[in-house]
């Protein structure tokens, strides 16, 4: 590993101690305890004038992919200046490294921030080790700051608490002999994360950068609703509060201590009026092509907080939001899995302490492929590769063609039907009456690519690549639902809490309807078309259906699936997706592509 520099040394003792937040009873006396020297100081030129500009680099959603994800996900698309777009591939964290050291050379202040979801359903060379490759490349990546996201809850707050504070593994122990893992050198910043019982932040709520003189504030919170798309279980215990409420109490902190100058970390998003990374988010006006909750959110986060570093929805996009008092202010989001970095500059005042609002600049750039990889990187991701191996490179099953999921053009996804196909199959070994499967999208996290990534060949299907698609250990659950129930659940797709954003449900085959996207809410789901097999779906009648353990407890706002009968729980989902590949593949008869037409989508 990387020795460490003094102003990283220095950094891990701020983070160590920031951690410790919920142990002091107000954030003034955890202030009050941080020694001196506790601020990060990469760089050491002289003082200058009267206005000083500051490099902050960004990025978000990484989700543990270190090496260059795969088909789709791999790709950004770039408009063109004759008004195409083309498709850029783009990710790896040995190509983010080189983006961000080249981008840090001759900027003498410079820091560098994330906003959440760098671990969590993470493809296996990270997920296998719990992420603890993805941190010790975040370590070597100089990161000094990062808020949580949702999926840092996937295993738990203890879990979340030892990737900042360090140790081996309480299950699977310590992974490398004479390695003990040593934990983030960045503070994960939690604001609006409290215990229950306590009501004290989890995590550190904020931290200040320091630099020459120069100060800037990071307060860092994720979306209150984390606790409808993790597992409640990874949720357990702990209390998520309004984004709006805990930004604007922690500036207030801020502001008093002196600190004028605050970033937001926060993982929340919009959706962007293009899918590409450079299009104009501000025409023909500040912010009028973005649309989502980031939009009320840094309408109603005070004007004390200067800019905002978004996530979670893995879209990219560089906005002016007017803040409460109507002045313009910059949002950015950077995509997903270190396929891009936004770099914005912030001029800092001296004499106010404040940032220069209508200086602020800032632009997303692709960590392309092109650019020679970083060798720490390299050398990192070869030292786990080798631990993965024995695991990740056995052979599960053949595919035809590539088949998409995260980078589906359509709601239903060929492989999110199917991973429903096989979960189906599944439950029917557990109870052969099992009518129907339903998957979550979210639960979908890459695609299926026929091209070898390694030496296995052209449309052999790994189990690092399966772990890849499905990474977050559910079980497969089966549970007794009605007619009306199953309607219901169907309806909350596009309706309650995901009417902004529809959330598809991935249906197993045999079962069809129809979606028409001019109505809205519920009516969107044309009740009359909703059929299994052909036959009607009979609101008396009960059905057996299958759906992973997070969709069982009603993950996702479908509540109406939560409330199944007769629960009984089969094997993980990795472990069905790949007996069923096993079972209905072979080299010389490999599995095509489902078409994706069990759902009928009018636009």
């Amino acid at each position: 590993m990387t020795p460490l520099t003094p102003h990283r040394t220095r950094r891990r003792a701020a983070s160590r101690i920031l951690a410790a937040a919920a142990g002091f009873a107000t954030v003034g006396a955890l202030v009050a305890a941080l020694p001196a020297n506790a601020t990060q100081d990469r760089y050491h030129g002289g003082k200058g004038g009267r206005t000083v500009d500051v490099q902050l680099l960004s990025f978000n959603d990484l989700h543990g992919n270190l090496e260059p994800p795969a088909g789709s996900s791999g790709q950004v698309t770039e408009n063109l200046p004759d008004g195409t777009t083309r498709k850029v591939d783009a990710g790896g964290v040995e190509y983010l490294a080189t983006s961000l050291r080249t981008a840090r050379k001759s900027h003498p202040y410079s820091v560098t921030a994330a906003a959440g979801d760098l671990i969590g359903a993470s493809p296996l060379l990270s997920g296998l080790f719990h992420d603890e490759p993805t941190v010790e490349a975040m370590n070597k990546l100089d990161l000094d700051v990062t808020s949580v996201g949702n999926h840092e809850f996937d295993e738990g707050a203890t879990e979340l608490a030892r990737m900042q504070n360090g140790g081996c593994h309480p299950k699977d122990g310590c992974f490398e002999d004479g390695r003990k893992f040593k934990g983030a050198d960045y503070p994960y910043l939690a604001a609006n994360v409290t215990d229950e019982k306590t009501g004290k932040p989890i995590l550190a709520p904020y931290w200040v950068w320091k630099h020459n003189g120069v100060k800037i504030g990071f307060i860092g919170v994720t979306l209150e609703g984390t606790p409808d798309i993790v597992s409640a279980d990874g949720v357990k215990g702990l209390k998520f509060h309004d984004e709006i409420e805990t930004v604007n109490k922690y500036a207030k902190i801020l502001d008093e201590q002196g600190v004028k100058s605050i970033v937001t970390l926060i993982h929340e998003g919009g959706v962007p009026a293009s899918g590409s990374y450079n299009y104009d988010c501000d025409s023909p006006s500040g912010g009028a092509g973005i649309s989502g909750p980031i939009v009320d959110i840094a309408k109603g986060i005070s004007p004390k907080v200067d800019a905002l570093v978004t996530g979670h929805t893995h879209n990219a996009y560089v906005c002016t939001i007017p803040d409460p008092s109507g002045k313009p202010r910059m949002v950015t989001s950077a995509s997903s899995y270190g396929k891009l970095y936004t770099d914005t500059t912030l001029t800092y005042d001296r004499r106010t302490k404040d940032i220069v609002r209508t200086s602020v600049k800032s632009a997303n750039h692709v960590v392309s492929r092109t650019q020679p990889k970083a060798a720490d990187m390299t050398a990192l991701i070869g030292r786990w590769n080798k631990l993965a191996a024995p695991v990740a490179n056995q052979p599960v099953g053949y595919i035809s063609a590539d088949i998409p999921g995260r980078g589906a053009a359509s709601p239903e996804e060929p492989l999110g039907d199917l991973i429903a196909d096989a979960q189906l199959a599944h439950a029917r070994t557990l109870d052969p009456k099992t009518s129907l499967a339903l998957m979550n999208p979210g639960g979908v996290r890459s695609d299926l690519v026929y091209k070898a990534s390694g030496s296995e060949g052209d449309g052999v299907v790994t189990y690092g690549e399966g772990f890849t698609v499905q990474p977050f250990s559910n079980t497969v659950n089966l549970a007794d639902l009605t007619g009306a129930q199953v309607i219901t659940a169907l309806q909350q797709q596009v309706s309650g809490s995901n009417e902004a954003s529809p959330k598809i449900l991935q249906p197993s085959a045999g079962l069809t309807y129809t979606l028409d996207m001019t109505k809205t809410g519920a009516a969107r789901v044309v009740v009359d078309s909703i059929k299994l097999n052909g036959a009607a779906i009979d609101p008396a009648a009960t059905y057996r259906v299958a759906m992973n353990s997070f969709l069982a407890g009603g993950g996702d706002g479908f509540a109406a699936l939560g409330q199944g009968k007769n629960p009984l729980v089969g094997s993980d989902d990795l472990k069905a997706f790949n007996d069923y590949l096993t079972a209905n593949s072979s080299a010389t008869s490999p599995i095509a592509p489902p078409k994706a037409d069990r759902i009928t989508i009018v636009k």
